[in-house]
């Protein structure tokens, strides 16, 4: 039965109690924290979460695991188990920090919910340690531990700090990974880089960027900046014409997002304006149209 669950969350949990504490250590977590833990398991970082934080908030979407957590730790008051989805879990109004051995398959949808940036709200989250597949990290992590930055990484680094702080072995995890498993802190930064009110048009700049290159950056941004802008953004900025937008660092990426946002006029701007919406629908439509074929 318990090989079962783990098959059906993509979940391979860790066996020692001694490594749990190694990697904890690892982290900012003490007795002033409150802490959730995505998909907990048996509770082997559930107990040890518990010495060090002030309230451990373990949120197990399986009924079969979570009855079994609220009588291992029924006398535990500082651990609170909730039986729900994460995905539809309402995130703490306070602040908050994640330790987690998440399930792979959904890594991408527990990260956008935690990171996620509301215009006139506040993400309460300080700190995520997440126990993830290392192409996912380097996806997320981006440069200097992948070899390029890719979007998703891009839309997180003005407000994140993202970084690979340990390397599992597969032998640590029952079942044994067919992947290699590392550990991933999310630090939000105490200044952001770019205002909350201008995250939505970042984005769609970085979204235009990507989807809309002819073989070059200069071309990819021909209707954007002027021959002049360019030129002098090139070398400020090192950039060479043969560049991919994968090429760029995340500072050359706010390097042009600057001169556009002050520099660029309004007409130029509208062709950008949008433009993340637009790939949204464009990937629901082709979506629908494989689940029709299908």
């Amino acid at each position: 039965m318990e090989e079962k669950i783990l098959l059906k969350y993509s979940q391979n949990f860790l066996k020692s109690k001694n490594l749990v504490v190694k990697i904890l250590e690892l982290s900012s977590i003490g007795p002033q924290d409150l802490v959730l833990e995505i998909g907990p398991g048996k509770g082997i970082i559930t107990e040890e979460l518990a010495r060090r934080a002030r309230e451990v908030v373990a949120i197990e979407k399986d009924k079969g695991l979570f009855l079994f957590l609220k009588e291992k730790f029924k006398n535990n008051p500082k651990i609170k188990i909730l039986n729900i989805d994460f995905l539809k879990f309402q995130l703490p109004k306070f602040p908050y920090k994640i330790f987690s051995n998440i399930p792979f398959f959904i890594t991408g949808e527990i990260i956008k919910k935690i990171t996620f940036i509301k215009p006139g709200e506040k993400n309460f989250l300080e700190e995520a340690y997440l126990i993830i597949q290392k192409e996912a990290a380097k996806k997320f992590v981006g440069q200097p531990y992948a070899k390029r930055n890719q979007m998703v990484s891009l839309f997180l680094k003005p407000w994140f700090e993202l970084r690979v702080i340990y390397h599992f072995k597969k032998t640590d995890f029952y079942p044994i990974p067919k992947v290699n498993v590392v550990l991933m802190k999310i630090k939000k930064r105490d200044n952001p880089l770019i205002e909350e009110k201008q995250a939505q048009i970042y984005r769609d700049f970085i979204v235009y960027g990507f989807t809309h290159f002819k073989s070059n950056l200069k071309n990819t941004f021909k209707k954007i900046f002027t021959y002049e802008q360019f030129k002098r953004l090139s070398y400020n900025l090192k950039l060479e014409n043969s560049l991919l937008p994968t090429d760029l660092t995340f500072e050359q990426w706010l390097g042009l997002f600057e001169c556009f946002l002050t520099r660029v006029n309004e007409s130029k701007k509208s062709l950008i304006i949008g433009t993340e919406n637009r790939l949204k629908r464009q990937q629901s439509h082709l979506h629908k149209i494989h689940r029709t074929r299908t």
